[in-house]
């Protein structure tokens, strides 16, 4: 079409550096240049179609919502106004409950907080990576190698797998997944962590004595001087300063420690709560208002900043209420630290306005374990591959299990919640301290380190009261096939355990406590 010719002197041979001898130059023909008008309109249409493509890929990264889990500790079924509490006040809990769906049949993976939490983070039954006992003080005279006392770094995390997405991540509040530098939140896909490594702690720190830190550097002062709304202030502050940057989507596990014990909370709290004679539960209801008032700052905060319906919301408790924080189970017995409903089923919420329906129930089955995979489906991601396996674990086992339970437990529950598919039947198991049991369908088999075995029909005998093991031995040993076939799948041994008095308080717990019926 047309033709010309350069010459490249010798001190420009270099990208970048070529120079043209214009005397060289031969310009085009006419039609040639009639030709080249064309070339450069469709590379200019094209060009702009690539852009408007881009600018559209872009609008759309960022319609991805923003994720929040707000995790409280401890807390009973029964304790919140919208369970059946008819002491407690818990007013921004229920609106959100209204905002969205309420999920009555929700498990956790352990009846004790470090091993649920190890749950949550990772998407994956903790037992398949050794994570069984809970993390207390014996649990390193019965542990294992220290870097091996945690959440292992052979597993992803919640924030992995987020930070991997595009996510900034942070957790505020309680850890409690380990203390070595392998498993401190900020190696584990945080971004920021504010909070303590420890499973509990005392709910009015000073600059002196406490055990709580940011990044890693020890905090010298804090904005609330009560622990609860520090950690509402702490996540508030996290999130304006990614809505300043706006540079990328956030999650945020607003991780309180509330209702855990020491027993602990403000004087003026404690006064709206006056009426209640019994102390314990008089201070445990002024922490849940704590709780509460944390919740409505952080709802209120999005609602002003026009991030209400951008933001995807669950919350729940890490297992049931304890035996020493005045909480109330509901219409469930068993308490935590034993697997009957009270110890493993938790009220949990899901609210998206404009994408989830609001004030919807529903009865189906969902676990802890459905939050990473719903995240990251509503983040628009795919999960990460797992990692090779570590040393530690039986490769062949671990071949076996993902080839007959898959790579990881939980599912995606947006299509479910947005009532466009029905809901999955569901099998989940649980091992802790001399107990076993498996939740198939509406059965549930527990079995016992000091008794005979148990089945219930859960979705109808709440307070697993009407054992049907003998009435139903068929069923039984059906299940009892499938908790077998699931320990035997495990790829590893507990990493490390609990002193045996543990197994001596969780029987207790069979025989001690039943549903407490009256709401407290």
């Amino acid at each position: 079409m047309f033709r010309h010719t350069m010459t490249i002197s010798k001190r420009d041979r270099f990208p970048g550096r070529t120079t043209v001898n214009s005397a060289m130059l031969q310009l085009p023909t006419p039609s040639a240049q009639r030709c080249l008008r064309f070339a450069f309109f469709v590379l200019l249409f094209v060009t702009c179609e690539v852009a408007a493509s881009r600018s559209t890929l872009f609008a759309a990264s960022n319609d991805r919502p923003n994720l929040l889990i707000v995790l409280a500790d401890d807390m009973g079924y029964g304790d919140l106004g919208y369970t059946g509490s008819q002491q407690l006040q818990t007013p921004h809990l229920d609106s959100l409950a209204k905002s969205g769906v309420f999920c009555s049949e929700a498990y956790v993976t352990s009846s004790v907080c470090s091993p649920s939490r190890a749950g949550l983070l990772t998407g994956r039954d903790p037992r398949r990576f050794g994570y069984e006992s809970n993390l207390n003080q014996s649990a390193a005279a019965y542990g294992t190698r220290p870097e091996l006392l945690g959440l292992s770094p052979s597993e992803h995390t919640l924030g992995d797998q987020l930070r991997s997405a595009g996510y900034a991540t942070a957790l505020v509040g309680k850890w409690h997944l380990g203390s070595h530098e392998a498993h401190h939140p900020n190696a584990r896909g945080f971004d920021h962590f504010c909070g303590m490594l420890v499973g509990s702690h005392n709910y009015f720190p000073t600059p002196d004595k406490h055990q709580l830190e940011r990044n890693g550097e020890p905090l010298r002062e804090f904005s609330s001087p009560y622990l609860t709304d520090f950690f509402t202030d702490e996540a508030l502050r996290w999130i304006q300063g990614q809505d300043e940057a706006a540079s990328q989507p956030w999650m945020v596990m607003l991780s309180y420690n509330a209702p855990h014990t020491p027993m602990q909370a403000t004087d003026q709290d404690l006064a709206k709560f006056a009426h209640i004679s019994d102390p314990k539960r008089r201070t445990y209801a002024a922490m849940m208002y704590a709780l509460d008032r944390g919740v409505g700052r952080v709802r209120a905060y999005l609602d002003e900043t026009d991030q209400l319906e951008e933001t995807l919301i669950v919350f729940f408790s890490d297992n049931g209420g304890a035996t020493n924080n005045g909480s109330w189970n509901g219409p469930l017995s068993g308490v935590k630290g034993s697997l009957r409903e009270g110890g493993v089923r938790v009220p949990m919420i899901w609210s998206w306005p404009g994408q989830l329906p609001a004030g919807k129930r529903t009865d189906a089955v969902v676990s802890s374990l459905d939050v990473l995979p719903t995240f990251m489906a509503a983040a628009g991601a795919e999960l990460l591959p797992l990692k090779p396996s570590p040393s530690h674990e039986d490769k062949r086992n671990r071949r076996r299990a993902e080839a007959k339970y898959g790579a990881y437990d939980g599912i995606n529950l947006l299509p479910q919640l947005r009532g466009e598919s029905a809901p999955a039947t569901r099998t989940l198991f649980w091992r802790l301290q001399g107990q076993t049991a498996v939740r198939d369908g509406e059965d549930k088999l527990i079995t016992l380190s000091h008794r005979p075995a148990q089945l219930f029909q859960v979705t109808s005998d709440l307070a697993e009261a009407d054992d049907r093991f003998d009435a139903d031995r068929s069923r039984a040993e059906q299940l009892y096939k499938m908790l077998g076939e699931w320990e035997a799948s495990l790829a590893t041994v507990p990493l490390w355990g609990s002193s045996p008095m543990w197994d001596a308080e969780s029987a207790k717990h069979y025989d001690d406590w039943g549903v407490k019926s009256e709401p407290r």
